[in-house]
């Protein structure tokens, strides 16, 4: 109720979360081979959220992913994370490109979410940065609250405005207590936060989605967009491309 509430958000701690960042010259190539959805349009600082989908086009994990510029910023479910990472070692090892990823276990990640969510952010980001400026699934590198390292991203999974916060795990404590210092943001547990994107409309893997659900049997045939050939429909009797 809080996160809702005029003026106020909630802090959420999402450091279960799996941070991993993808480099190599074909790293878009490769993550559109393993995701659905069009990757290669993604203008630096952009994110989306994509599938991570089996042979059989199950979905192994949704992830949100960034063009981060001189590499690919990728967080995805903390329950799936090593599943992921162990899939995408595999599907490398039979890729013929340049591509690598790391895994960023040195990183916490908190959501600050609710309509106060801006101004309790705000306060923390260096002068001349106007977040009321950043769009919806922008992110760039900055430092917050005097933390150098750090990752903001407008996004979150609550059906309200908000960012998510990536910080070196040795300044996660001095953020948290720097954000709670405003008396508008209360820390929110995350069954709170299951209430909130229940509510919202947004899918839980393992609870709505899993190994056996294809991205149209989960509603989510918008992130498949991209190219022609990677979207397909039966009609008549005949497969369609659109």
């Amino acid at each position: 109720m809080h996160t809702r509430a005029p003026g106020c958000s909630g802090l959420f701690d999402v450091s279960h979360m799996g941070q991993l960042r993808w480099h190599g010259a074909d790293r878009i190539k490769f993550l559109e081979s393993v995701l659905v959805g069009d990757i290669a349009s993604l203008k630096e600082g952009e994110s989306k959220l994509s599938l991570i989908t089996s042979p059989e086009g199950g979905i192994i994990d949704d992830t949100v992913l960034a063009n981060a510029g001189d590499s690919v910023y990728m967080v995805v479910n903390g329950a799936c994370k090593h599943g992921d990472m162990a899939h995408f070692k595999e599907q490398i090892a039979a890729f013929n490109g340049d591509v690598s990823f790391e895994y960023l276990d040195n990183l916490s990640l908190v959501a600050v979410q609710g309509k106060g969510a801006m101004a309790a952010v705000q306060s923390l980001v260096p002068n001349g940065i106007d977040l009321a400026k950043v769009p919806f699934l922008k992110g760039f590198d900055t430092t917050l609250a005097g933390i150098p390292g750090c990752r903001l991203t407008r996004c979150g999974y609550t059906g309200e405005d908000g960012f998510e916060l990536s910080v070196p795990d040795s300044g996660a404590v001095q953020l948290a207590e720097a954000l709670l210092k405003d008396p508008t943001v209360k820390p929110a547990g995350l069954g709170a936060r299951d209430s909130l994107r229940l509510e919202a409309g947004l899918c839980l893997y393992g609870n709505d989605i899993d190994l056996t659900t294809t991205p149209v049997e989960g509603g989510l045939t918008w992130t498949i967009g991209g190219p022609k050939t990677r979207r397909r429909t039966e009609q008549g009797g005949a497969i369609l491309h659109q």
